[in-house]
């Protein structure tokens, strides 16, 4: 009788395991982001602004940005906001100041909301050469983030969040 009971609850624990299993949800590989045609086209979108930051091709940047692109840097004061004037102009000193760059992007999450924008939480590592004082210098910035998407004539751009 015991080893009835034994192969009745190993059998049990298979079968949850199983059905735990089936009812998961697959990812894109290396994120946390469903695997779906949608999600794939966001994370694709979000690639070629990865690449385009680290060749620091500011042309592909601004193609890639909305003209009613803007962010208010997460503060109430309105000194520090960017609208895409201003983006352009931090867009042209940053290549200027920024020899190479490095830039790599955690996926953490993409959100679709109501109004139509999607909203990519990452976690990004960037790594910038500068010229300093001393000479150039490689820095490093590690933050959580989220830049919010919007399609304008069929096409992803970005709105908040360069």
């Amino acid at each position: 009788m015991t080893r009835n009971r034994s192969s009745t609850l190993a059998l049990l624990v298979a079968l949850t395991a199983v059905l735990a299993g089936g009812c998961a949800t697959k990812n894109i590989p290396n994120t946390r982001v469903e695997d779906t045609a949608e999600n794939h086209e966001i994370v694709d979108f979000m690639e070629t602004y990865r690449k385009a930051v680290e060749s620091r091709d500011t042309g592909s940047l601004l193609a890639m940005t909305s003209e009613f692109y803007f962010d208010d840097m997460g503060t109430p004061a309105g000194d520090d906001d960017v609208d895409y004037d201003a983006l352009k102009l931090g867009l042209a000193r940053l290549r200027g100041e920024v020899l190479a760059a490095r830039y790599q992007i955690s996926y953490r999450g993409v959100t679709y909301i109501a109004n139509g924008n999607v909203l990519v939480d990452l976690l990004y590592t960037g790594w910038f050469k500068v010229n300093t004082f001393d000479g150039p210098e490689w820095r490093r910035r590690l933050e959580p983030h989220r830049v919010v998407l919007a399609r304008q004539d069929s096409k992803l751009k970005i709105i908040s969040g360069m």
